[in-house]
């Protein structure tokens, strides 16, 4: 690779110009030795990595929707190959676009991160401390790239943590020839992403200078964030506990403050989805500036999957029957709505028309509350389990009460706290994971093309194959 593209973004400084902080649309193309040798350009390439997840087919819309399809939320209204019908039935080839685009999205994420990593060390461009800064976030980005694609490409730790993972590449891609790599097992792939973390933890700063930096890029607590999630896959819950610990004061109102940052549930749900996208709860999402380059293509868009085509809809033997998105007294109802063919749609994500500009949120600290609560329970903890559950839940629903026999033991409480996630972070790409993370059948579904089987555990298509274009790539690769 003799020349690399760089963003050419509008920040000239750490602070400077939040509306252009993830333009990613390429300008120019300069000489590799000439794109880390000025401030300016170093910062380009940081803010690159964040463009990379912004990728439509990965955090910016598509990879969240695919997830969804795999689950058993949502029915399937389109049966066209370009909307994921074959994601949602459940048949996908290693040839085909999706399967490919995921992994290249998350492997170029990987790669530009380990150029940058490389570049800053020993660097005399900018100073020590600026450059401890961009390696923590490179590091994160590394981190949450490996462990979406670990998910997707690998079957679930709690089934084989040494079955077959992923190739580790953790030197910088610059040239031809440097494709073959084997793959790693499942359980060196997580080290490495809890590695990436703790490190990315010490180097990151609490805070940024304005809540959309704090939103849109990586601190201290979104590393943390992220490490309560990680743990949660691996089973590890005394690890899930010490990290949220970091996160959720010892009582209520539970809250994280240090510095000039503070996260805490909002007030209100429809908030965190309907407002600036800045507030208290968002730890980290993927947002969308006024600019229609760098707005997602409509396939690609969440509220054009969940509200304006729909290509995907809530069923009835999903968690949209469950009480609490029925009630006027949770307001998590309020974001589901009736189309004319009486499908439940979703419309957490409500710009309907283009540019769609809806942040996508990738951790919530509801998550962590609930990351919390489930490895609490699973400890016997269920004082504080049922503490964290009923923040979450009377957030929505302040006069709501769990009755005694879905809280009162270890098995009942860790049920009701599962269901909780369903409700409270549908649609946003958790279930698949979860049901995976569980060891659990994908179940059948039925939607408006048909109906799609249930996978099981021991089924080849209980994750995605391994894309055709990495096998032929890399002479060391194996197959699903």
């Amino acid at each position: 690779m003799k020349k690399i593209s760089i963003s050419i973004l509008a920040l000239t400084t750490l602070f400077a110009c939040e509306s252009d902080f993830l333009n990613t649309v390429p300008k120019t193309n300069i000489a590799e030795n000439e794109a880390f040798n000025t401030p300016g350009k170093m910062l380009a390439q940081v803010n690159n990595l964040y463009g990379q997840v912004q990728n439509a087919s990965f955090y910016g819309g598509r990879f969240i929707v695919f997830n969804e399809q795999r689950a058993d939320e949502f029915g399937q209204n389109d049966g066209n190959a370009a909307t994921g019908s074959a994601v949602w039935q459940q048949s996908v080839a290693s040839t085909n676009d999706f399967v490919n685009n995921v992994w290249s999205a998350g492997y170029t994420a990987i790669n530009a991160s380990n150029i940058l990593i490389s570049k800053l060390q020993g660097t005399t461009v900018v100073s020590d401390s600026i450059a401890k800064l961009y390696t923590a976030e490179a590091k994160f980005i590394r981190a949450l790239s490996y462990l979406s694609l670990v998910q997707t490409y690998a079957k679930p730790y709690a089934l084989n943590p040494k079955g077959l993972g992923l190739p580790l590449r953790l030197t910088p891609v610059t040239s031809s020839g440097s494709n073959d790599l084997a793959r790693s097992t499942v359980v060196d792939v997580y080290e490495q992403i809890l590695k990436d973390l703790n490190d990315a933890e010490t180097g990151l700063p609490v805070a940024y200078s304005t809540p959309l930096l704090n939103t849109s890029r990586a601190k201290k607590s979104t590393a943390i964030a992220l490490k309560s999630r990680v743990y949660l896959i691996q089973g590890d819950y005394e690890n899930v506990v010490k990290e949220a610990k970091k996160l959720v004061s010892s009582s209520a109102p539970f809250q994280y403050s240090a510095g000039s940052l503070t996260n805490r549930l909002e007030s209100n749900f429809a908030t965190i989805f309907g407002g600036s996208y800045t507030g208290t709860e968002a730890i980290f999402s993927i947002p969308f500036a006024n600019s229609t380059t760098e707005t997602p293509p409509s396939q690609s868009a969440l509220a054009f999957n969940y509200v304006s085509q729909p290509i995907i809809f809530l069923t009835t033997a999903g968690i949209s029957s469950n009480p609490a998105l029925n009630t006027t007294s949770d307001a998590r109802a309020g974001l589901i709505s009736t189309n004319a063919a009486k499908q439940k749609l979703l419309r957490k994500f409500n710009i309907t028309t283009a540019p769609f500009r809806d942040y996508v949120p990738v951790i919530r600290y509801a998550e962590v509350l609930l990351n919390y609560a489930e490895a609490a329970a699973n400890m016997n903890d269920l004082t504080t389990a049922t503490a964290l559950l009923k923040a979450v839940r009377n957030r929505s629903n302040p006069s709501f009460a769990f009755p005694e026999a879905d809280i009162n033991s270890k098995e009942a409480l860790t049920g009701t706290i599962l269901t909780e996630r369903r409700i409270e972070l549908l649609g946003e790409g958790f279930r698949l994971f979860d049901l995976q993370r569980k060891l659990q059948t994908l179940p059948a579904k039925t939607g408006s093309i048909g109906t799609a089987p249930l996978v099981l555990v021991t089924s080849s298509n209980y994750i995605w194959p391994i894309p055709s274009g990495e096998i032929s790539a890399n002479k060391l690769m194996v197959g699903n």
